[in-house]
Formats: C-alpha cells, sequence, structure tokens
C-alpha cells in the first residue's frame, strides 16, 4: 500500500535540501543517484499522481517475484506529470 503522507514528506525533505544547496541541478542528481526508486508527485483530479522516475525496473522485480526487497525510496514533488516524465528523460541521459 502506497503511503501518500509519507512520500509528501519525503517530498519536503527533498525539495529544502534542493534549495538550500548552491548547485540545484548537482542536489538533484545526488538525490536520483543515492536512492534505487525516485518517484515524481503531483496534484491530480484524484488527490496525488504518481510517476516513476527511477526504478521502475525494481519495481516490475519486486511486484513479479512478491518478493519485499531491500532498496531506498524518495519522492520529488512535481507540477505535474509531464514535468515527472522530462525529469525521469533528463536523469536517464
Amino acid at each position: 500500500m502506497i503511503d501518500f503522507e509519507e512520500l509528501r514528506g519525503l517530498a519536503d525533505e527533498i525539495r529544502h535540501f534542493i534549495q538550500m544547496s548552491d548547485d540545484k541541478a548537482g542536489a538533484l542528481r545526488v538525490v536520483v543517484t543515492a536512492h534505487d526508486v525516485v518517484l515524481g508527485i503531483y496534484p491530480s483530479d484524484g488527490g496525488m499522481g504518481l510517476h516513476v522516475i527511477k526504478g521502475a525496473e525494481v519495481l516490475r522485480q519486486i511486484a513479479n517475484t512478491s518478493a519485499i526487497g531491500d532498496y531506498t525510496h524518495t519522492a520529488i514533488a512535481v507540477h505535474n506529470r509531464e514535468q515527472a516524465i522530462a525529469l525521469e528523460q533528463v536523469l536517464a541521459a
């Protein structure tokens, strides 16, 4: 089950970390590199939308094997799904 409050809290921590950094792009890369799964969260009609920015394969493996893996995750707040997709593409390059 997804804990939306946890994701909001993680996104707040990440936002604060990036805002406090002199190199915001570098801070974002540090966050993404440090985690196995990174979710983009954004407001949607149903409350909160989610997009996997990094770690889709890790999540597929967990879902297909029903294994409880040891992986790290975080969330980054974005304005919309399109921004989450763009972030995924830029970070994958």
